[in-house]
């Protein structure tokens, strides 16, 4: 009877932790001063896999990265800034543009269209998005050209993806 409740208790627990999902988080991707078109910059071979890329950019400021997508793929970009001063006082004028090209060469735009909280759960951080697409996707490659507007620099972050697995970065 002991070994029957025993055995029991350690399939009940086996399973809660086999269910259990990890806390995940976009995998990190840091532009730096050297990254300043998206040739020069990181490419990220599967746009599906969840990234956010943080660019520190000021006015005259440009950074650029690239990543891949495939036929079925959707094409998944956020951007966001810190929900802090002084980021988050700054006109939509004096925020960085963000633009992303696709493998046709059509230019979109991703504007300052709302400033809705977001709190990243793990590193406990608060973030406004400014901009959101969804759709499906033109197999190939994409640039995307973050470009600073302000004299005050404005950490951005640009999520791109949304599949939570690791992912490569290729410098």
């Amino acid at each position: 009877m002991r070994n029957v409740r025993w055995l029991g208790l350690l399939a009940v627990v086996g399973a809660q932790l086999f269910l259990a999902v990890p806390a995940q988080a976009h995998q990190p991707v840091d532009l730096g001063p050297a990254d300043v078109s998206p040739v020069r910059g990181p490419l990220l071979p599967d746009g599906t896999v969840s990234y956010a890329v943080q660019a520190s950019v000021e006015a005259g400021e440009q950074r650029g990265f690239r990543f891949r997508l495939k036929q079925g793929d959707r094409l998944a970009v956020q951007v966001l800034i810190f929900d802090e001063p002084p980021a988050n006082t700054l006109p939509a004028s004096a925020l960085p543009s963000v633009t992303v090209v696709d493998p046709r060469g059509r230019r979109l735009g991703l504007p300052v269209r709302e400033r809705t909280q977001f709190l990243e759960t793990y590193s406990g951080r608060t973030y406004l998005y400014l901009s959101r697409v969804e759709r499906a996707a033109v197999p190939g490659e994409y640039s995307v050209i973050v470009r600073g507007r302000s004299t005050t620099p404005v950490d951005t972050t640009i999520g791109v993806g949304y599949r939570e697995v690791p992912g490569r970065v290729v410098r």
